[in-house]
């Protein structure tokens, strides 16, 4: 997912949709201000710390910054671009599944090319396959994520209940929250992007547990949405919603709303990307989170989670100060920064030997990615932005009664294969 992207999912690297001044933030830098570094920045709640340390390790030097939520940064980043307003930095997601991905940004040339950075070659090669673009690293892609449900502790131990591992203890698990008066999860669907990841994790296990090599199928013209495990997919999303998984009216849900939910015990937890626990720990310091998979089968061995590479940062092709930008990049990549967003967001590094230690919330998710028991976000490998966003406003349509799932994943497919 390009939660995300999600990708993000993912990613999901996500924040709330609002777009808030940070640091004095602007959209770009006085010509000629060779101290000043101008950002644009989806990681709210973790780059301000990133800014001030690099701010630290560069006296004199000042970013000027903006944050905002995936939906509205999509929206205005390619105008920005072409209009010649956009920052120096800013965030980019991997792969080719929303407006603001790489390849989508690279082909017509906004992005600098990073292939020449030392952090660019280390890149692990399912990383680095969505971080290129013609064989070019033009995104500096630091955090690994997750998709999972993501449960508030201290709710989940009040509750008596016990988190699930398949998927007919999900509905019991479900079915015995509502009945408490604390419903499972919280779904903020009203913020479009969140309507993915729901489904990219039972997807995971339900299309790509059989057939590992759905995307390369995908790819030849020999698999399609609307005649795949997609359908099961997305069937077990809605039985899970009349099942009373998620709070009343996710639709009528903010992605902010969701979180207060889950962060203060009104729902169990959440279904997200790990991300979501550097946003609920201020919502409710005292709580303690941990993500665990969402089964989706009968048998827990052969779950698993969708897992990449998150949104990371591109260089403006017309940067007004390049060599800033290139230095903050690089820094964002050293071990460092690495460690500092990985520890902010509950991530994982994704370059070895940071000398990093995973949040316990993590356990489970560095396990999956060990054993290679994951899938990258689903959108990350798609043909063009055009099906994420058709399956984003279908999967709301469907939650209002407007269309079908039959209908979505056909429309999903007339997308697919119109190709870039």
């Amino acid at each position: 997912m390009k939660t995300p992207r999600l990708t993000a999912l993912t990613a999901a690297t996500i924040a709330v949709a609002v777009l808030a001044a940070c640091s004095g933030g602007t959209t770009a830098g006085d010509k000629g201000d060779t101290r000043t570094l101008t950002l644009a920045s989806v990681d709210q709640g973790s780059v301000e710390d990133v800014v001030k340390a690099f701010e630290k390790a560069n006296p004199g030097v000042k970013v000027r910054y903006t944050t905002s939520g995936a939906d509205q940064y999509q929206q205005q980043i390619r105008t920005q671009l072409s209009s010649g307003t956009a920052p120096d930095v800013m965030s980019v997601w991997p792969g080719n599944g929303n407006p603001a991905a790489t390849h989508v940004l690279a082909e017509p040339g906004y992005l600098r090319d990073l292939s020449d950075r030392p952090w660019a070659a280390k890149l692990p090669d399912a990383v680095k396959s969505v971080a290129q673009y013609d064989d070019k690293t033009y995104t500096a892609l630091f955090g690994q994520n997750g998709i999972g449900a993501v449960y508030n502790e201290q709710a989940l131990q009040k509750s008596g209940l016990t988190a699930p591992t398949t998927w007919t203890q999900l509905l019991k698990f479900c079915k015995d929250a509502a009945a408490k008066g604390t419903p499972a999860f919280a779904l903020g669907n009203q913020d479009n992007w969140v309507t993915q990841i729901v489904l990219y994790a039972l997807v995971a296990t339900t299309v790509y547990g059989p057939e590992r090599d759905f995307d390369t199928k995908m790819q030849a013209g020999k698999a399609t949405f609307a005649e795949s495990q997609w359908t099961t997919a997305l069937d077990k999303y809605l039985t899970m919603e009349k099942t009373g998984c998620f709070q009343k009216d996710p639709l009528g849900t903010t992605y902010e709303a969701s979180q207060q939910l889950a962060a203060t015990g009104k729902t169990l937890g959440i279904v997200q990307g790990n991300w979501v626990i550097a946003l609920l720990k201020p919502k409710n310091p005292k709580a303690t989170y941990t993500l665990k998979p969402l089964p989706a089968v009968d048998d827990p061995t052969i779950t698993i989670v969708p897992a990449a590479a998150g949104a990371g940062y591109g260089i403006n092709a017309k940067a007004k100060n390049e060599e800033l930008a290139l230095r903050f990049v690089d820094f964002v990549m050293s071990p460092k920064g690495m460690n500092l967003y990985a520890k902010k967001q509950g991530g994982l590094p994704t370059l070895p030997d940071t000398g990093y230690t995973a949040d316990p919330s993590l356990t489970d998710l560095s396990m999956f990615i060990k054993d290679g028991r994951t899938v990258p976000f689903m959108d990350q490998l798609w043909p063009n932005t055009k099906v994420q966003q058709t399956m984003l406003s279908g999967l709301q349509e469907i939650f209002s009664d407007q269309s079908t799932p039959e209908k979505v994943l056909k429309a999903m497919d007339a997308d697919y294969q119109a190709g870039d």
